[in-house]
């Protein structure tokens, strides 16, 4: 239970993200956006653009913008926003028809868009869309390994058959969904097969996670870590954390099993203890000094994964949760959002990865999360995953 003044400022907050968004959802409508230029959103959907084929309409982030127009919809029964969200969920089709460039993904492409349509408004179309993507996403389970395998192989010395990455706890909802649809219980199996390969082969005895584990693809044996978009191997990707104590609460809530409910707070746990005494999350918990990148998006997301738990736990458990997501949530608010019309996104000081190129710049998913979030302590969220 959130103390008055505490609901007091989650009320000023959702003010300010309905006023955001009145403005901005007209500006963006006709775009999927990843991140801005200058303040502006940019198009992953422009065909004028010259996108590999991996980062244009198939960019994995794409179903975010929809996503984001469903909890406003859901919020305010504005027609407008469920139009946009359609708009983009359509704008994916280009997608299904190439279908090169599709990966394990889709359960972040399609919840949003297609899935949340579905559930909102009954659209046969939208349900057929998410049992095609599910259909997709179970194609790329390794039964030797019982692990759905993470990207497509990149350039001529890459070869990821047997990769698989801590992210993907967020698609395979994706398959307890269409499990749940249609009764069909090999959904369900992948995905609690892919979630215990995860909780025995990623999850550390200290609660920490690795970001990628490779499998022999053939055996199914465990080959090697690798760091991906954390610091380096062995350390601590905060987004990876924030997807694994989230992503494990997901599992919980769909299997009632208790070992992913478990799991989920000795990773959320693990987050907990590593927060910083500015409430501003890092890139990775075990980064050097300086330069000392900030992911704002790692907070938004663990701060609603942190809500979702507390949903789950016993009432004398509740709190420790909670004063975690209102204290993540607050230092957004405070200190790392835009609430004024020079700039498309909201949350600023996103960062993808630790060694890219560009740190500290606008994400739509950390936009995404940081608004689901607001409206779970609000009580007003689209339950999406």
């Amino acid at each position: 239970m959130l103390k008055m003044k505490d609901q007091v400022w989650v009320s000023e907050v959702v003010d300010k993200i309905l006023k955001k968004l009145d403005w901005v959802s007209d500006k963006s409508k006709d775009k999927i956006p990843y991140t801005t230029v200058d303040g502006v959103h940019d198009d992953r959907s422009d065909a004028s653009q010259e996108w590999t084929l991996d980062n244009g309409l198939n960019w994995w982030t794409n179903g975010f913008w929809g996503g984001m127009m469903w909890q406003m919809y859901h919020l305010t029964k504005n027609e407008k926003y469920a139009a946009i969200a359609k708009r983009s969920e359509v704008l994916l089709d280009q997608t299904l028809a190439d279908f090169y460039g599709l990966h394990h993904d889709v359960g972040f492409m399609w919840l949003p868009t297609a899935v949340a349509n579905y559930r909102l408004t009954g659209s046969q179309e939208s349900r057929k869309r998410g049992m095609h993507v599910a259909n997709l996403l179970a194609g790329r389970f390794n039964p030797a390994g019982n692990f759905i395998r993470a990207w497509n192989d990149f350039g001529e010395d890459r070869d990821r058959a047997g990769w698989a990455i801590i992210d993907c706890l967020f698609n395979i909802p994706l398959l307890y969904w269409a499990s749940e649809e249609e009764g069909d219980p090999r959904f369900l199996n992948i995905a609690m097969r892919h979630a215990d390969t995860v909780m025995a082969n990623f999850v550390r005895p200290d609660g920490s996670v690795e970001h990628i584990v490779e499998f022999d693809p053939e055996t199914g044996s465990c080959v090697r870590t690798h760091g991906g978009q954390g610091f380096a191997n062995g350390s601590s990707w905060t987004r990876g954390q924030a997807w694994a104590l989230y992503g494990f609460a997901i599992s919980y809530k769909h299997t009632g099993e208790k070992r992913y409910l478990d799991t989920a707070k000795r990773a959320a746990h693990y987050f907990i203890s590593n927060i910083p005494e500015n409430n501003l999350i890092p890139v990775d918990f075990r980064q050097p000094p300086l330069p000392d990148w900030e992911d704002s998006s790692a907070a938004a997301i663990a701060a609603s994964g942190f809500i979702e738990i507390a949903k789950l736990v016993s009432e004398c458990e509740k709190n420790r949760y909670l004063n975690a997501a209102v204290k993540l949530l607050k230092a957004l608010d405070e200190k790392r959002c835009n609430w004024g019309t020079g700039n498309d996104c909201i949350l600023e000081k996103c960062t993808a990865a630790y060694h890219d190129q560009s740190h500290e710049f606008n994400i739509i998913y950390g936009d995404y999360f940081f608004i689901e979030a607001m409206l779970k302590l609000n009580g007003s969220d689209l339950f999406i995953w």
